[in-house]
């Protein structure tokens, strides 16, 4: 069974190992992640991502630059903004997404 591969960008390091982790719990998904906008553009371009996921941090500039970054290489890219919460909602957040 593949994998759902699903990109984290998230501004603070810590919080991005922490949401990481939270998803990969669930044995359905495999998270990958990434601090900058480089980080995160060179990741999206080198794996299938289903979804992207946005963290805490992101500048509303950065976040327009990303998603149009995205959606003009993969028109079909999820993309959900997640701020907190707990790993509860994330998870709810994610599934949402997914259908």
């Amino acid at each position: 069974m593949n994998k759902i591969e699903i990109l984290v960008i998230c501004r603070h390091e810590g919080i991005l190992q922490t949401i990481i982790r939270l998803i990969n719990n669930n044995s359905e998904w495999n998270a990958t992640g990434a601090v900058t906008d480089d980080e995160a553009i060179a990741e999206f371009n080198e794996r299938s991502f289903k979804l992207v996921l946005l963290g805490s941090g992101i500048e509303k500039e950065s976040e327009d630059k990303l998603c149009a970054a995205f959606k003009a290489e993969k028109p079909e890219i999820i993309i959900v903004e997640h701020y907190g919460g707990g790993s509860g909602l994330l998870a709810a957040e994610i599934y949402q997404a997914l259908n």
